[in-house]
């Protein structure tokens, strides 16, 4: 992933607070409690899209709406060279992993899946990661209960 400096004043990062708090919001709203007119506000939305600090707008769903109830991490090592994106390629390719992050230790990327049960939690890892080549070993945290979870930044 690369990072590029990016600088927010004061108004877009009130946009970005309003729109993370709600993201429903719509311009009008966000115009009115920042005292701007709503053009000004629809054109700094674009811009903040256009440069990528607005990734996208999703819906959060209950999981046990979609009898998706366990969750699970997942640390794997991997023989692929430093650098070497082809396995968190494969990892997120598949549709019950969340994220999937490179990161520094004994492992080389934590993955973050969600699935229906243990067993559906073995089948994931039976029919889908053994078909992932470069794995080495796998080891897998299940979460007992969730105390927070967000997508949510601090934005000061």
């Amino acid at each position: 992933m690369v990072q590029t400096e990016t600088v927010l004043n004061d108004v877009d990062k009130a946009i970005l607070k309003l729109m993370q708090d709600d993201a429903r919001i719509t311009n009008v709203a966000i115009s009115k409690k920042l005292k701007m007119a709503p053009s000004a506000v629809l054109e700094r939305v674009r811009k903040l899209e256009e440069r990528g600090i607005i990734k996208g707008y999703t819906t959060n769903i209950d999981p046990s709406a979609l009898n998706k109830e366990l969750l699970a991490f997942i640390f794997i090592k991997s023989a692929d060279g430093f650098g070497c994106d082809t396995s968190a390629k494969a990892f997120a390719a598949i549709p019950e992993v969340q994220e999937v992050h490179n990161i520094a230790g004994d492992d080389c990327y934590l993955v973050k899946v969600r699935v229906a049960n243990t067993q559906a939690l073995m089948d994931l890892r039976r029919k889908k990661f053994s078909k992932i080549a470069n794995i080495l070993s796998m080891r897998t945290t299940i979460v007992m209960e969730t105390v927070k979870e967000t997508q949510t930044i601090s934005i000061t």
